[in-house]
């Protein structure tokens, strides 16, 4: 009995966590990327979002820009989706060179065991540019405090969760084997409220605009 009840108490408490993110974090942090995303996307272009999810960002995005045109591709197609979705096998996009102004990651790379597969493909298919929010792992407790975000975010989901986080020096020398020139570089988002910004902000997380 005593057993049982330590593992009723880490289930309600995952749960509490999990409630907490979605009512004080998720809608926060949607509208937030958003809002800095819009800002690195050039006129009227049209962009494909690498595992987009049910595109709920993307919806954010055409939202506050009209004049943007979105559709994604994720290894899992959900049943209700914001933006129109293709499947891909998470390694191969399934287009042609140049197909798109803008490829787009948010949050998607260090769920890959190798990242510059998958920017080495946005490269190929992106004629403008290649727009990228993910972390690095830098700092006091980084690599927990990103698992920690990861799971809680994720899991749910039945998202793979291989934790393969990147310190801002690999992505840097990513960025050059590859040939790709960062324009634009934003490590303070604002993505969290006080005060867990103190705990999940700190230099966890970048967007960059990247010129293939």
């Amino acid at each position: 009995m005593v057993l049982r009840s330590r593992y009723i108490s880490v289930d309600t408490s995952m749960g509490i966590i999990e409630k907490f993110h979605e009512n004080h974090v998720f809608s926060r942090r949607t509208e937030v990327l958003a809002r800095h995303i819009t800002m690195l996307i050039p006129d009227n272009a049209h962009v494909l979002d690498v595992g987009c999810g049910d595109g709920t960002i993307d919806s954010y995005i055409t939202k506050m820009r009209p004049d943007v045109q979105i559709e994604g591709i994720d290894v899992m197609v959900r049943p209700t989706t914001q933006i129109p979705v293709k499947s891909f096998d998470g390694t191969k996009i399934p287009f042609n060179e140049n197909s798109f102004d803008v490829v787009l990651f948010i949050d998607v790379l260090h769920h890959t065991i190798e990242p510059a597969v998958l920017l080495t493909e946005a490269k190929r298919v992106a004629r403008q540019a290649i727009v990228l929010k993910d972390h690095t792992r830098n700092g006091f407790a980084a690599e927990s405090t990103l698992k920690i975000m990861d799971w809680v975010g994720n899991a749910h989901h039945d998202v793979v969760l291989p934790y393969n986080y990147w310190s801002e020096q690999q992505w840097q020398t990513a960025f050059d084997s590859l040939g790709l020139n960062i324009e634009k570089w934003l490590s303070e988002l604002g993505l969290y409220p006080w005060p867990a910004s103190l705990l999940f902000e700190r230099s966890l997380h970048f967007i960059a605009r990247l010129a293939p």
